[in-house]
């Protein structure tokens, strides 16, 4: 098993009588893309501004890069970009990473050289010395993403990173995660986007109603029982959907499907359809999609607490 970058043991938050956070454990893998998932109000930024110690838990278990959460020296080496992060209107983009630089205390002549490189890998270099003021809703985020990184982190906090993004901004945030990932650092993000998600996590935790419903790799948790699909160039001969159907395979038109300890499996039916000349168009294993599992998982739990 890997080391672990965040491991949290219990974790709880009360407002008064509201419980945000119902005794959350997690464990986040060191230099991973962690996807934390969950409709509103299921605790998830309570949950990550718990870790930062923006809000201060009821009670909390665990460590933070080995150290216990809250430890100061370990916050330091903490990037973070919160959810519709607002930034002075007069400041520009190359001043609000020089900002956010000094808060982190890096000294100036090195947050001068990184403003300038992180200018770039976000694509904002052109509008560096524009304003904040002028910026687009997405020209924001990337700013916002660049000041996340500033201090050189570990781990990064990502919440929302392309909202209000392009479909092409999008597709660079990505890379850029993707990118912090093979540097080594630990990437949380937090997203309604499951498909993004999907695209650049490695794990991911489902949250409902303060607790974590599903958690696992994103592998794992997609795949079906061993689920295959074969499609048949035309039709599946009409002589060979009886039999089939009796052996517990579905066909529907030119595709059947079956369920198969893995692609061994299939040989059989592979070699029966041949001998009745059929020629195979597409073999797959069939995966849920992350949003299927999101509303299965949420669905069940709403359904535990009704």
């Amino acid at each position: 098993m890997s080391e672990a970058a965040i491991e949290i043991e219990h974790l709880q938050k009360h407002y008064g009588r509201f419980e945000a956070l119902a005794g959350v454990s997690l464990r986040v893998p060191k230099g991973s893309v962690f996807g934390l998932l969950g409709p509103n109000g299921a605790g998830k930024s309570t949950l990550v501004k718990s870790l930062l110690t923006i809000v201060r838990p009821t009670e909390c278990r665990g460590t933070m890069l080995g150290q216990k959460i809250g430890h100061r020296p370990t916050l330091g080496k903490v990037g973070y970009l919160p959810e519709h992060a607002r930034f002075p209107e007069y400041l520009t983009g190359r001043q609000i990473i020089a900002y956010s630089a000094g808060l982190a205390k890096v000294p100036s002549a090195l947050a001068k050289e990184r403003a300038k490189r992180l200018l770039e890998l976000v694509g904002m270099t052109e509008w560096a010395d524009r304003k904040n003021g002028t910026y687009s809703k997405g020209m924001r985020q990337r700013v916002g993403l660049a000041q996340a990184l500033v201090n050189e982190p570990e781990i990064v906090f990502l919440d929302e990173p392309t909202d209000g993004v392009d479909p092409g901004g999008r597709i660079e945030i990505r890379k850029i995660i993707e990118r912090m990932r093979d540097e080594g650092r630990t990437v949380f993000v937090n997203s309604h986007l499951l498909g993004e998600v999907e695209q650049v996590a490695d794990q991911v935790a489902i949250m409902a109603r303060g607790k974590i419903v599903r958690e696992g790799a994103v592998e794992e948790l997609t795949r079906k029982e061993h689920r295959y699909e074969v499609r048949t160039l035309g039709p599946v001969p009409l002589e060979m959907k009886s039999e089939l159907e009796s052996k517990g395979m579905n066909v529907a038109g030119d595709t059947v499907s079956l369920v198969a300890d893995d692609a061994n499996g299939v040989q059989p039916l592979i070699d029966a359809l041949r001998k009745e000349g059929a020629a195979i168009r597409e073999i797959k294993e069939v995966r849920s999609s992350l949003e299927e599992i999101f509303m299965e998982s949420v669905e069940r739990q709403e359904k535990e607490v009704a």
